[in-house]
């Protein structure tokens, strides 16, 4: 006997046969046979489909921060920058390649 390939289904594919157990109209071997899908793959995706149902209706989800921003050690590089830019075009100007420096 050979094996059939693997075969991947769509997550609408999923859906759709999930709603049709949940819907109970007929029995998971009725709906395998109608899908060519395994019973017990029937009962997963239907499982899948009720655990995450409760997103829909529930709160949503949580974002987590990119990562915490430490303002002082911001502060600490903006004001070295600051001072850099006003060393260098102090510098600048007094070498005559700045048409005005700041004094």
């Amino acid at each position: 006997m050979s094996k059939r390939p693997r075969r991947n289904h769509s997550q609408a594919f999923k859906a759709k046969v999930a709603v049709a157990a949940i819907k109970g109209e007929k029995t998971l071997i009725e709906l395998s046979h109608d899908f060519d899908v395994h019973p017990n793959q029937i009962k997963q995706w239907w499982e899948q489909l009720l655990d995450g149902a409760t997103g829909v209706f529930g709160e949503p989800p949580k974002v987590e921060a990119a990562s915490v921003i430490d303002v002082k050690t911001l502060h600490a590089k903006i004001g070295e920058l600051t001072l850099e830019n006003d060393f260098l075009s102090g510098a600048l100007g007094k070498a005559g390649l700045l048409p005005s420096a700041k004094r």
